[in-house]
């Protein structure tokens, strides 16, 4: 594959790891600028089946494609204690800014998700695709599910580890669940015009089917689908899924267009 590899300084020493797949690929000239960026979820890397299926699939279209990590993930520096949302959306930035310039389709997974909706409040993309996309999870998903004794526990120690179905229990830290406060999108209306498809599992434990209904329902644009899959779990990660993220994408980037 014909990725670029490297790692951004974010300003304070802290440096966010990147792969990237310039225009051209394997197709050559398919690719009109328009780039594909992918945003991975909570504790999770670039290096994921969804992240690979796409840099493998742009490449082969020839269009550009760009990946990272987020502070505290993967290959990038920092402690994923550390992180909040506000911080990685704060790193989503300054890797796109600096490294997919021109008109993007963001692909954000799970948190990626709801990172992407709040890079899109700063720079308008082609278009938007949520893979269980999971804005206010910190509100909705964690603080209003835990039980007083966890909520205790996060207030008095300021983490609680919890136990995850897909390695070792990880940090939730008070200053996650109390920035998470600060970047809510589904108090109302979601001011985004470009078109956004939502592909979601409806044996998703973790971010229930309904949420991506409400997401769909705060979107203020007209250009709305959500498409559910009623045996996806939420990685959605299936060869029949990685299909259906292909069959997605393919017709929101301009040279499918028209």
């Amino acid at each position: 594959m014909r990725e670029e590899r490297g790692a951004i300084d974010r300003g304070d020493g802290v440096r966010l790891a990147w792969r990237r797949i310039a225009a051209g690929g394997v197709r050559q000239g398919a690719g009109r600028g328009v780039g594909v960026v992918f945003l991975g979820g909570f504790n999770s890397d670039m290096a994921g089946s969804k992240a690979e299926f796409l840099a493998g699939w742009c490449e082969a279209r020839g269009t550009p494609f760009l990946r990272f990590d987020y502070s505290g993930h993967g290959e990038s520096g920092g402690r994923f204690v550390d992180g909040t949302i506000g911080r990685w959306a704060a790193d989503a930035a300054c890797v796109v800014d600096a490294l997919a310039p021109g008109p993007q389709v963001l692909v954000g997974s799970s948190m990626g998700g709801w990172i992407a909706l709040l890079l899109a409040r700063r720079r308008a993309p082609q278009a938007l695709v949520g893979i269980a996309p999971a804005p206010d999870f910190t509100e909705d998903l964690m603080w209003a599910q835990f039980t007083p004794e966890i909520r205790a526990t996060i207030e008095r120690d300021g983490v609680w580890h919890r136990p995850s179905d897909y390695g070792a229990p990880y940090p939730i830290t008070r200053a996650l669940i109390e920035d998470g406060r600060d970047h809510l999108l589904l108090r109302g209306p979601i001011a985004l015009e470009a078109p956004v498809r939502i592909l979601q599992g409806m044996e998703d434990p973790d971010v229930p089917w309904r949420h991506a209904l409400r997401i769909a329902d705060a979107l203020r644009g007209g250009d709305v689908r959500v498409t559910l899959v009623k045996d996806g779990d939420h990685r959605l990660s299936r060869p029949a899924d990685l299909a259906l993220l292909g069959e997605t994408l393919a017709p929101l980037l301009a040279e499918d267009r028209g």
